[in-house]
């Protein structure tokens, strides 16, 4: 007899349809997987014939070959253990329903519970779009599925319990999404603990307003990692098209919150300094998602910048141009997302106290050098704005009076995103940093009095074309927040003295 059953596979974020064929015949008892299948899959034999055992079903004594069609294609992971027992118990005559419309992931053990599965969102938007009508995932996974509209979804604890609705003997329920609370561990965090830095906070504002990559310069206990925690809370809402972007890198890494299926808070990623380049962009056998990926929209925060291997950092320079990551190896080449904010900290020297205004630097010129020269030209440059933390004076410390606290920041963020937002309809730009080189011209007129500005510190300063850019970009969302149309001298200006650090410290 000839069974076809459809499940989905996956390779990085790309879903595919998978028909699993059982064709049961005479000669010895044998069990057999075919269709390019990995180790993980051809082990599913064991587990199968375990979990049927448990549900009381036992194998006939014949050949039962299961093809995995496309049969050129290779199957990786666990997510057709589900189907691939489905389709022998309806090849033997163990269920008698019409599996028309079905599709079945999950991985099944030896008692029969049906485990949890990563990557079961992009495989739920796949089934939606090639039109299945009921999808059956594991239960631990159902909140995530049901994310997607158009498609009903069963989470499914057991094999047992999957036979009986089959059967129709206890139906399981479809799934419901249901938005949880922020869980995080950044909820909680606000700019209204952070002292003074008045300057910097201002600087906060533009950076998440115009959606920019930053670089805090500072001497320790100024707050630069204290800032940089509370950048995400005056971030925009994501949008429901970003949301489940960032959530199919997650749900591929296995690192969804069960409680929270559907991520609606921009990802704050904050890898230690000894991380390595496929740790930072990705990679593997089977390549997976580095931390610039698990940080798509949302923020990469690099603490003590300096610190990390200079090799490691240069990798991130053209995905920060093309804001995607290509990674290729034997298995195949996979592309995945890496639309992020880069926010970097660092001390100014070994010692940490080169120009501050009372504590003496104990480092020589050299070595001043030497350390700063850890973070290449090029990467320096991707960085729009670098800013100076000067050390929180005790006044601050002590003032009594409550700082303004994120919500309050985040409306002014909102209100200029709202503006870039009405700009850029239409263009696949979602704020000022993604401006194209070639529509600068457009999206960035200034006046008279402002381009003689830039031309000055253009020649005086010796600018790239990059910093030129960096520049219009960065005036553009001052601009923005002051709510003129084109760019004026003072905006300009501000934009400049963003970039100032930079030639301070000779980086």
């Amino acid at each position: 007899m000839f069974t076809k059953i459809s499940s989905l596979g996956l390779f990085g974020l790309n879903a595919f349809p998978v028909d699993v064929e059982v064709a049961l015949s005479r000669g010895m008892p044998k069990f057999d997987i075919v269709g390019l299948p990995d180790a993980s899959v051809r082990e599913s034999r064991e587990r199968i014939t375990a979990a049927l055992h448990a549900a009381d079903v036992t194998l006939p004594s014949k050949k039962i070959v299961v093809n995995l069609a496309p049969a050129d294609v290779k199957k990786s992971g666990t997510m057709h253990d589900l189907a691939i027992l489905i389709a022998v118990l309806h090849s033997i005559g163990g269920i008698h329903v019409s599996m028309k419309g079905k599709c079945f992931i999950g991985e099944v053990s030896l008692s029969g519970e049906v485990r949890s599965v990563n990557g079961v969102l992009p495989m739920t938007i796949l089934a939606r779009s090639i039109g299945v009508e009921e999808l059956y995932v594991p239960a631990g996974n159902a909140a995530e599925a049901a994310a997607i509209e158009g498609v009903r979804v069963y989470g499914v604890p057991s094999v047992q319990a999957l036979l009986a609705h089959l059967d129709g003997r206890e139906q399981l329920l479809p799934a419901q999404f249901k938005a949880e609370p922020d869980n995080s561990p950044m909820a909680g965090v606000d700019f209204s603990d952070v002292r003074g830095q008045r300057s910097v906070k201002r600087a906060l504002e533009i950076v998440a307003a115009g959606g920019h990559n930053v670089l805090m310069i500072g001497p320790p206990g100024s707050g630069k990692s204290m800032l940089a925690k509370r950048l995400p809370t005056i971030l925009p809402e994501m949008t429901m098209e970003e949301a489940l972007e960032t959530t199919n890198v997650y749900s591929i890494s296995g690192m969804l919150d069960p409680r929270s299926p559907l991520m609606r808070k921009r990802p704050f990623r904050a890898p230690h300094h000894t991380i390595s380049g496929v740790g930072l962009v990705g990679g593997g056998s089977i390549p997976q998602p580095g931390e610039i990926s698990l940080a798509h929209n949302g923020l990469l925060f690099l603490d003590e910048l300096a610190e990390f291997d200079r090799r490691t950092l240069d990798i991130m320079r053209q995905p920060l141009e093309d804001h995607i990551v290509t990674i290729t190896r034997a298995s195949g080449t996979i592309t995945y997302p890496c639309r992020f904010m880069l926010v970097g900290a660092m001390n100014p020297c070994p010692c940490g106290y080169y120009g501050h205004p009372t504590r003496k630097c104990t480092c020589s010129p050299q070595t001043v050098q030497k350390y700063l020269s850890r973070i290449s030209g090029p990467l320096m440059e991707r960085f729009d704005m670098h800013l100076e933390v000067e050390p929180v004076m005790f006044e601050d410390l002590s003032d009594t009076k409550m700082p303004e606290s994120s919500a309050e920041i985040r409306k002014r963020v909102q209100t200029a995103r709202e503006v870039q937002d009405k700009r850029y309809k239409g263009t696949g730009i979602t704020c000022n940093s993604q401006i194209p080189a070639g529509h600068l011209q457009t999206y960035c007129p200034v006046t008279e009095s402002a381009h003689k500005v830039i031309q000055d510190a253009f020649d005086k300063l010796g600018l790239s074309a990059r910093s030129y850019d960096r520049i219009l970009k960065v005036a553009r969302t001052i601009a923005d927040m002051a709510g003129s149309e084109i760019i004026e001298k003072s905006h300009a200006a501000a934009a400049i003295q963003y970039g100032s650090v930079n030639w301070k410290y000779k980086v």
